[in-house]
């Protein structure tokens, strides 16, 4: 039952959009308002994370003016994190072609700011991005992964970036080696205390000059979980500070 009860919340993201549509297009999506002075947006999806859940975050980046396009992990992120690192590099060079920008800003989901770190870290993605910001991601493991590898004999049930993300990997033990926000890249880190899948919590945070967001540090009251990450307004209303240098003010009553 409790197995049963960790697969599906990983799994919620996608059978819960699966219903409305198909996902959105691989290539870069064009944004509706076109700013020139700031770098086009990548928004990275997590495990499990099927491109159309992310496209309320991107429908407001848009709005504010941001060229904006949505990653999907390839498999869906079931495989191994550095392969799907290596795709994601291949992809910002797409969306740095067709944009003509010498860098992107990132907005990654869970898994998917492990897969963005990694390319900055070990794929030369440093050059190619202004800003990180990462939701809810196991930076430094989640016991949730090792619970599901203990429940699944050892393996995870076969899932590679399960195995990956537990505390004590040896992908983990490399991705956190050395420093933690290498290059001239503005870092920063969003979690929430009612992250159900990242445990503990703190794991989704860094160090070596990130700016660390713990949401209800600011807003006391607001309950945020894992998948809100992505949708919640008072979230935003943080990663729209970071994507434009500004001081950490969340909006506790944004929508």
């Amino acid at each position: 039952m409790l197995l049963r009860k960790i697969l599906a919340a990983l799994a919620v993201a996608a059978t819960a959009v699966l219903a409305v549509g198909s996902p959105a297009a691989a290539g870069p999506t064009p944004a509706v308002a076109k700013s020139a002075a700031a770098n086009p947006v990548i928004v990275v999806g997590g495990l499990s994370g099927v491109a159309v859940a992310y496209e309320p975050l991107a429908a407001r980046l848009r709005a504010d003016g941001y060229r904006v396009s949505i990653y999907q992990l390839p498999n869906l992120g079931l495989g191994d994190i550095t392969d799907s690192a290596r795709a994601f590099s291949a992809y910002v060079d797409q969306v740095r072609a067709a944009t003509a920008a010498a860098r992107v800003d990132l907005v990654a989901h869970s898994e998917g700011g492990l897969v963005s770190r990694w390319f900055v870290k070990n794929l030369g993605g440093a050059a190619k991005v202004g800003r990180y910001v990462s939701l809810g991601s196991p930076h430094y493991g989640t016991y949730v992964a090792n619970i599901v590898q203990f429940l699944g004999v050892g393996s995870c049930l076969g899932i590679l970036a399960c195995q990956q993300m537990t505390i004590g990997s040896g992908f983990l033990a490399d991705l956190n080696d050395g420093d933690d926000t290498p290059g001239d890249v503005r870092w920063t880190t969003v979690r929430t205390l009612q992250d159900e899948l990242v445990r503990p919590t703190e794991n989704a945070a860094l160090a070596d000059g990130v700016t660390n967001v713990l949401v209800q540090s600011w807003c006391p009251l607001r309950v945020v979980g894992h998948l809100g990450l992505v949708l919640d307004g008072t979230i935003y209303t943080v990663i729209r500070g970071a994507l434009t240098d500004s001081p950490v003010r969340p909006d506790c009553f944004a929508l």
